[in-house]
């Protein structure tokens, strides 16, 4: 598949963190493809390229910046790379995230761990829309949608740090979309399943015995592909979701209504 350099988001700029690999990677392709500029922001660097170098190579236009979600200066001078080379910004999607290194009940829950996942995975989500919104304002609206989980909905035992984390990324989406509904800025959330992605490489341990673990939760009895979460994407980003403000559309196999 080539760049529709006439497409849907044509004449568009996406600023997508978590670039280098899986989701980000998936989603920064699929807006190239539909004729956006795609910002791929992330700390592996290589990954980033990389995911340069396969939108470049259908045709699209896609730069890569080094930016660490919990540096607020990294992500005011990546966004302003933004502006400075394709002259806008129109969509961000906040998807950088890590999961948990090891499970743990609450009470023996490791206090730096927990700081680690909250400062990545929500005030990192808080840190980019603060410096996203305002550039998205200049253009007279636009959409941004945080990446969340299906542990942003129910709890997951032995991962208190990620579910309460989680939870408040779609907290956190519900109040910004509130404050800029009328302004023309749609903020929604993603709520991936069991994706199959490098950190679900991690997560099962890169064995069949886990990866049979994880497929046995979906109801569908597979783990979902990068590029279902970035068609999900891609249409809270559009037109055909103009009437969304403030949603968390969960994706994930029918694994959270069990």
């Amino acid at each position: 598949m080539t760049t529709n350099k006439n497409g849907a988001y044509a004449g568009k700029v996406a600023f997508i963190t978590g670039g280098a690999n899986g989701i980000g990677r998936a989603t920064a392709i699929a807006f190239a493809r539909l004729g956006a500029r795609v910002v791929v922001a992330d700390v592996f660097e290589d990954g980033n390229h990389e995911t340069v170098r396969l939108i470049e190579a259908e045709g699209g236009q896609a730069l890569a910046v080094r930016c660490d979600v919990t540096r607020a200066e990294e992500v005011k001078v990546a966004l302003e790379k933004t502006v400075e080379v394709f002259g806008r910004l129109d969509f961000a999607f906040n998807n950088a995230g890590i999961e948990p290194k090891k499970p743990a009940p609450t009470a023996d829950y490791d206090e730096e761990e927990w700081d680690r996942i909250f400062d990545i995975n929500l005030r990192g989500v808080f840190v980019c829309m603060k410096h996203e919104i305002p550039l998205i304002l200049k253009q007279g609206g636009g959409a941004i949608v945080n990446t969340s989980s299906g542990a942003g909905v129910i709890g997951i035992k032995g991962s208190p740090a990620y579910t309460a984390a989680k939870h408040g990324v779609i907290g956190l989406t519900k109040a910004a979309a509130l404050d800029y509904a009328a302004q023309n800025i749609r903020i929604n959330a993603v709520c991936p399943g069991y994706i199959e992605t490098p950190m679900m490489e991690r997560f099962t341990g890169g064995t069949p015995e886990g990866r049979a673990k994880v497929i046995a939760e979906e109801p569908v009895g597979r783990m979902g592909k990068p590029e279902e979460i970035a068609a999900a994407v891609l249409w809270l980003c559009s037109d055909g979701a103009a009437f969304m403000i403030g949603h968390a559309m969960v994706v994930d196999g029918g694994q959270t209504i069990q």
